[in-house]
C-alpha cells in the first residue's frame, strides 16, 4: 500500500559545520561555507555542493556529492558562477542540460542560506488543477521515443495509457505499470524511478509532464515534485536450501539447476523483472556446434546430423578465415617471452606478431592439439580457395575456442608490469561444458537458429543465436524466451521443488550473513523498505554481475586504459544496477578478487546514451571521420577496436572516439532487433554514395566523400578477389564476408565482379563510440565456483557465477563468451552446492 508523502524531501539544504561565523553590517552574504542540494533531474539524480562566500563574493564551489554520469558541468559551471559572481545567465553545458540545471539549483540553494533567506522547503504535495481532457505527451526513453495519453479531471490524473514505445521488453517495460500507479496516486511525477529502468522511467515521466503542461497544470513545478511514500511491510524472514542473489543469466541458470537437483530456491533480484544485463546484451553465445562445421571424416559433407537426429546445412565461412588458421598453425611453442615486450611495443590485436613469442605452458597442449586439427583442414581448403571459392565449410573446434579465448584475452597493464590471461582450468571448463548448454535450454523449451554467426570482437564464427521459447504451447520471443522464460518455468512450475521456490523482485541484497566462518544467508531491503532476511541451508550463490555501470569504480581500478580515454563522461551499455555490489558483499565476507584492473569497452555503442548498437565487423567498413579511410581491422578484439576509435575518432557532445560505420543496408545485423527504415538522428542513416557529402556536412564529419568512395571501392575489390588479410589497403581485414556495394555470386558461389554496383547500393551509415561494457575482474573462484579467500581457501557456503567473478576472460573478453560462461558457471555453482551437501 502507498499513501501520499506529507514531508516531501526531494530538495533540502543544511548548514555545514563550517557555516556562519557571524553577520556583517553590510554585504550580500554572511561569510561562511554553505551546503546546498539540487533538485532531482529527470533521471532521479541529486547533487550536493559546498559554496564558500565572503561578504560580497562567491569564493569557492566544491562538488560534495554527485551521482550523475557526466563530469563536464562540474568543470565548467562552478568556475563560470565564480567568474560571474552569480548564477544568473550561466548557460547549461551542451549534452548535460539536466546536470547543469541541477548543479545551478544546488548553488542557488546554498546562496539563499548565505543571504539569510533559508533554503527552499517543501512541506508536502501541492494541489494541482488542470483543464479536464485527454492529452498526448511525448518523451525519450532508453531506446527511443515514447508516447502516452493522459486523461485529467479538474484536479487529478484519471488514467495513463502507453500508446507506443521501443523500450526493451522485460527491461524498460515493467516500469510503465509501476510508475503509472505511483504517478496517479501522487498526482505528479516526483515518484521514484524503477530500478534497472532509469532512462525508461525518465522518458515516461517526461511524456506525462508534457501532457500535464498541455493540460494547463496550475503548478507544473509542484506536479514534477509530487510523490508517494512507500511504507515498509512486516520483515520477511525465510529459509531455503539455496539463495541466489541476482536473476540475470547466471542467477537464473543457477536457480533452475538447483531446483532440478531437488533444492528449494529463493532468487533475490534488485530490478523489477528477471533478466539482468543479459537482456540488454547481444544474446548470442559462443560454442562450436560440430554438426554445423567441417568434419575430417567427411570433409565434403554439406549437411550434418544434430544430436537429436535432425539434419542441418553446414555453416559456410569466408575464405579469409584461413589466414588466422595459418598463423595459429605456425605459432611458436616456446615459453611466452614477456621480456621481448620490455623493448618492443605490444600492439593489441597483432596476432601475427604475438604468435612469434610463445605460449604459456598450460595452453601448450591445447595449441599442439589444435595444430593437428588445423593441418588436414588447410590441406582440404587451400586448393578450393586458390580456385576462387569465396566461402568454404567452417572449421571450428573446442581447442580453437579455448586457444582464441587465451590469446584474445592475453594483455599487459599499461605500464607493462603485469600480464593477464584466462585461467586455463576455468576457460576450458566453461567452453567444454558449454556444449551441453543448448540441449539443456532446449529441453526446457528454448529455441535456437541452426547457424554459427559472428559478432563484434568474437574472432570466429561460432555464435549460437537464440530464437525464443515454446512452453506449454505458448511462444515467448527473443532472449526473454530462450534464456529466462525457459528456466523460470523450470524453477516455478516443473522442478521437484517448484511449489516452494520464489523470486523476490525489487529487492536489494546488502550483506551476507556469516556464522562461524560460513555464509548462511543474505540480508536485504525491498523497494518499500521491507527488511528481508534469507537463510540458506546449503549455500548462497552470488550472481550480481559486474560493475561497468559504476564508472567511478571502473576508473578507481583501471590499469589498462589511458585516463585521456576513460573518464567520468564515459557512458555504459549496462543497466544502472550493475554497480559491483556483489563484489563488495563478497569482499566483506573475506573473498579475494582478481583482474579488477581490466574493463572491456564496447566499441559499437550509440553516441547519445551509450546503449549497445549491436553488429559485427565482417560486413562493414569503419571510417576515420577526418581522413575518410579505414583505420582498424573491423573484426578485431573489442579493446583493439575501442582503442583505435579513441585514436581516430572525433568528439561529439563530450563523447570521444566517435567514428563512421558504412555497410550495405541489405545486410541484417546480428542483433535482437533490426534497425528501422527511418533515420534515427544521431545514430543511423540510410543514403547513397552520391549523397554521402550532404550527410557528412549535417553530421560534422570532415572526411572528403570522394576519399570515402575510393576507400570503399578499394575495400570491395579486395573482398571480391579473396585478398589476403594483410594485403587490404590502409589496414588488414580478417574474415570479410561481403562487399559494401551490391554484388551477386555465380553458380559456384564466387563473387561476380561484373555485377558490382556501388552507385545503386543503399548504404547504412552509423555513428558509434566506445562505452564500458564488461568488467574482467571479480571475486576469485575455483572450477566448482566456490568463492576463495586471499590464501586460496574456500569460503564455506559461498559460491559465485557470471560476471561477478574474475580470472576467466583475461584482459579482454571475446564477444559471445559472456553468455556461455554465465549460464555454464551458474549451473556449475548449483551442482557444487548439491554435491557439497550430500
Amino acid at each position: 500500500m502507498k499513501k501520499l508523502l506529507i514531508p516531501a524531501l526531494s530538495v533540502f539544504m543544511m548548514l555545514s559545520a563550517a557555516g556562519c561565523s557571524g553577520s556583517t553590517a553590510s554585504g550580500t552574504y554572511t561569510p561562511g561555507t554553505y551546503t546546498g542540494t539540487g533538485k532531482s533531474d529527470a533521471l532521479g539524480h541529486t547533487i550536493t555542493v559546498d559554496v564558500t562566500v565572503s561578504a560580497d563574493k562567491i569564493e569557492k564551489i566544491e562538488i560534495k556529492e554527485e551521482d550523475f554520469d557526466f563530469d563536464q558541468p562540474y568543470d565548467t559551471v562552478p568556475q563560470a558562477v565564480i567568474d560571474a559572481n552569480s548564477t544568473e545567465g550561466i548557460d547549461s553545458v551542451s549534452g548535460s542540460t539536466e546536470t547543469s540545471a541541477a548543479l545551478i539549483d544546488a548553488i542557488n540553494n546554498a546562496l539563499a542560506q548565505a543571504k539569510g533567506e533559508g533554503g527552499e522547503e517543501q512541506t508536502g504535495n501541492v494541489p494541482v488543477t488542470y483543464t479536464a481532457g485527454t492529452y498526448t505527451g511525448h518523451g525519450e526513453g532508453y531506446n527511443g521515443p515514447m508516447e502516452v495519453k493522459v486523461t485529467f479531471t479538474d484536479d487529478a490524473i484519471e488514467t495513463i495509457e502507453l500508446v507506443s514505445s521501443v523500450e526493451t521488453e522485460h527491461v524498460g517495460t515493467p516500469a510503465f505499470d509501476i510508475l503509472s500507479y505511483d504517478i496517479v496516486s501522487a498526482n505528479g511525477t516526483g515518484v521514484d524511478n524503477v530500478s534497472g529502468a532509469t532512462f525508461t522511467s525518465a522518458g515516461f515521466k517526461a511524456a506525462i509532464n508534457d501532457a500535464a503542461e498541455q493540460a494547463g497544470a496550475s503548478d507544473l513545478d509542484g506536479f514534477k515534485k509530487n510523490t508517494v511514500e512507500v511504507v515498509a511491510e512486516d520483515p520477511i524472514d525465510e529459509t531455503y536450501d539455496v539463495v541466489v542473489v541476482g536473476a540475470g543469466g547466471a542467477g537464473m541458470a543457477a536457480a533452475a539447476q538447483a531446483a532440478q537437483d531437488g533444492n528449494t530456491v529463493l532468487v533475490i533480484e534488485e530490478n523489477a523483472e528477471i533478466g539482468g544485463n543479459t537482456l540488454v546484451s547481444g544474446g548470442q553465445y559462443q560454442s562450436v556446434m560440430p554438426y554445423l562445421c567441417w568434419e575430417p571424416e567427411n570433409p565434403d559433407a554439406t549437411k550434418g546430423t544434430k544430436y537429436d537426429g535432425t539434419e542441418w546445412d553446414k555453416q559456410m565461412a569466408p575464405a579469409s578465415t584461413l589466414d588466422e588458421l595459418k598463423i595459429i598453425s605456425e605459432w611458436s611453442e616456446e615459453p611466452f617471452d614477456e621480456a621481448y615486450y620490455k623493448d618492443h611495443e605490444f600492439v593489441t590485436g597483432d596476432t601475427a606478431e604475438l604468435s612469434k613469442h610463445g605460449v604459456h605452458a598450460e595452453y601448450l597442449p591445447t595449441l599442439q592439439a589444435l595444430k593437428e586439427e588445423i593441418k588436414p583442414y588447410l590441406e582440404w581448403a587451400e586448393p578450393k580457395v586458390k580456385a576462387g571459392a569465396a566461402e568454404i565449410t567452417l572449421f571450428s573446434t573446442l581447442n580453437l575456442h579455448i586457444f582464441q579465448t587465451y590469446y584474445g584475452g592475453l594483455r599487459p597493464t599499461a605500464d607493462m608490469s603485469e600480464w593477464i590471461y584466462g585461467d586455463f582450468d576455468l576457460v576450458s571448463q566453461f567452453i567444454t561444458d558449454g556444449q551441453d548448454l543448448k540441449p539443456w535450454l532446449e529441453e526446457q523449451g528454448g529455441k535456437f537458429n541452426e547457424n554459427q554467426q559472428t559478432l563484434i570482437g568474437a574472432l570466429w564464427y561460432r555464435e549460437n543465436e537464440f530464437a525464443g521459447a515454446v512452453i506449454d504451447g505458448t511462444e515467448y520471443p527473443g532472449r526473454w524466451g530462450t534464456y529466462f522464460m525457459a528456466p523460470q518455468h523450470t524453477l516455478l512450475e516443473t522442478s521437484p521443488t517448484a511449489a516452494n521456490n520464489r523470486i523476490l523482485l525489487r529487492t536489494k541484497a546488502e550483506s551476507l550473513i556469516v556464522e562461524d566462518g560460513r555464509v548462511t544467508g543474505v540480508k536485504g531491503t525491498m523497494y518499500n523498505g521491507t527488511e528481508v532476511t534469507a537463510h540458506a541451508n546449503k549455500g548462497v550463490i552470488l550472481a550480481t554481475g559486474g560493475f561497468a555501470a559504476n564508472v567511478d569504480m571502473v576508473i578507481e581500478n583501471n590499469q589498462y586504459w589511458s585516463e585521456e580515454y576513460l573518464t567520468k563522461s564515459t557512458k555504459t551499455t549496462n543497466r544502472s544496477s550493475l554497480q559491483g555490489d556483489g563484489i563488495v558483499m563478497a569482499e566483506n565476507a573475506g573473498a579475494a578478487t582478481t583482474g579488477m584492473n581490466f574493463t572491456q569497452l564496447m566499441p559499437i555503442s550509440w553516441v547519445d546514451n551509450g546503449n549497445l548498437a549491436f553488429g559485427a565487423g565482417n560486413y562493414a567498413v569503419w571510417i576515420n571521420p577526418e581522413t575518410g579511410k579505414r583505420f582498424v581491422d573491423e573484426t578485431s578484439e573489442r579493446d583493439v577496436l575501442s582503442l583505435a576509435e579513441f585514436r581516430n575518432g572525433m568528439e561529439v557532445n563530450g563523447t570521444k572516439g566517435v567514428f563512421v560505420e558504412i555497410y550495405n543496408k541489405e545486410q541484417p545485423l546480428p542483433a535482437p532487433v533490426q534497425l528501422g527504415d527511418e533515420d534515427f538522428e544521431g545514430r543511423y542513416y540510410t543514403t547513397t554514395i552520391d549523397k554521402l557529402g550532404e550527410l557528412f556536412e549535417k553530421l560534422g564529419v570532415k572526411a572528403d566523400p570522394a576519399v570515402v568512395r575510393q576507400t570503399i571501392e578499394d575495400y570491395d575489390k579486395c573482398v571480391l578477389n579473396n585478398t589476403k588479410a594483410e594485403d587490404y589497403p590502409d589496414v588488414k581485414k580478417t574474415a570479410a564476408s561481403r562487399p559494401v556495394g551490391n554484388c551477386e555470386k555465380d553458380a559456384d558461389g564466387k563473387w561476380d565482379e561484373s555485377t558490382y554496383d556501388l552507385d545503386g547500393a543503399q548504404l547504412r551509415v552509423r555513428l558509434m563510440a566506445p562505452s564500458t561494457h564488461h568488467t574482467m575482474g571479480g571475486v576469485k573462484v575455483d572450477t566448482e565456483r566456490h568463492v576463495l579467500d586471499a590464501e586460496g581457501n574456500v569460503i564455506e557456503g559461498l559460491y559465485a557465477a557470471g560476471e561477478v567473478t574474475g580470472g576467466i576472460h583475461g584482459g579482454n573478453r571475446l564477444g559471445g563468451n559472456a553468455i556461455v560462461e554465465i549460464f555454464v558457471s551458474g549451473r556449475t555453482a548449483a551442482k557444487a552446492v548439491t554435491a557439497d551437501n550430500k
